[in-house]
């Protein structure tokens, strides 16, 4: 029992002691810029959706990135369709990766497909630098996209929401063939 009143008196205290500092602080001359009204404000919190919602003004990535008429947002909405199209495709690239170095090196020296092709007792692939920049450099891309379409959902716009969506659609519908053997599909 007396540790619960230990407890809260310390909580209260915290209290206290917090908003008082808070108060100070947005009070004091030293830090008059950094008030919570102007704090909001410059990080938009005023302007958050917490729900969906139809604008065709909704920044995308940037403020500088904001459509002004119908026009634009259309053309907001068509780049996100084709980014998720390409999202798809990099990850149908990326998961027959080995495949594709193998065809471009036989087209390249016109000999033995290096081996490309047959899965080994471990299935488990030797070490190769080359192989390993490219599989790099294919991770790094998709993660870059995917950052990007989650940042555009996360604008909660409907139509961005639903332009991403119709992306992964028209990405799956053309490059899903080449994903059917995969686990990651």
């Amino acid at each position: 029992m007396d540790m619960s009143m230990d407890m809260s008196m310390s909580m209260s205290d915290m209290t206290t002691s917090t908003t008082s500092a808070m108060s100070m602080a947005t009070s004091t001359g030293s830090m008059d810029s950094m008030d919570m009204s102007s704090t909001t404000s410059m990080m938009g919190m005023d302007t958050m959706a917490m729900t969906f919602f139809t604008s065709t003004t909704t920044p995308l990535f940037s403020m500088a990135w904001t459509p002004n008429s119908a026009g634009q947002y259309a053309g907001t909405c068509i780049f996100l369709i084709v980014l998720a199209t390409v999202f798809r495709a990099c990850l149908a690239i990326r998961l027959n990766l080995f495949q594709f170095l193998a065809v471009v090196r036989h087209q390249q020296n016109d000999d033995v497909l290096y081996g490309y092709e047959k899965d080994t007792a471990a299935n488990v692939r030797p070490w190769r630098a080359g192989e390993a920049l490219w599989t790099a450099s294919m991770d790094v891309l998709l993660s870059g996209i995917a950052y990007l379409l989650m940042i555009a959902v996360m604008t909660m716009n409907v139509g961005y929401f639903m332009s991403v969506l119709g992306g992964i659609f028209l990405g799956s519908l053309i490059f899903g063939r080449f994903m059917a053997r995969s686990a990651a599909h």
